[in-house]
């Protein structure tokens, strides 16, 4: 299971370094990149967080079923 979190782990480093290099060598003005830019950071990062929130709620489960003893 590690080794698959590795994996998205690198997948969303990988597409966040693609894109925005892809953003910065857009035919489109310095302005407007980095407006894109912007947006585009602050969606990965709420994804990342709800991502997140899903694994905490899915391992707080499990803990709570490994101390409950089922």
């Amino acid at each position: 299971m590690r080794k698959f979190g590795n994996f998205i782990f690198g997948a969303l480093i990988g597409g966040v370094v693609g894109s925005t290099l892809a953003l910065l060598f857009a035919p489109t003005s310095g302005d407007s990149a980095r407006k894109e830019i912007v947006a585009y950071f602050n969606h990965i990062k709420d994804e990342v967080n709800r991502a997140a929130d899903e694994k905490r709620a899915e391992m707080l489960e499990q803990l709570e079923a490994l101390r409950s003893g089922k």
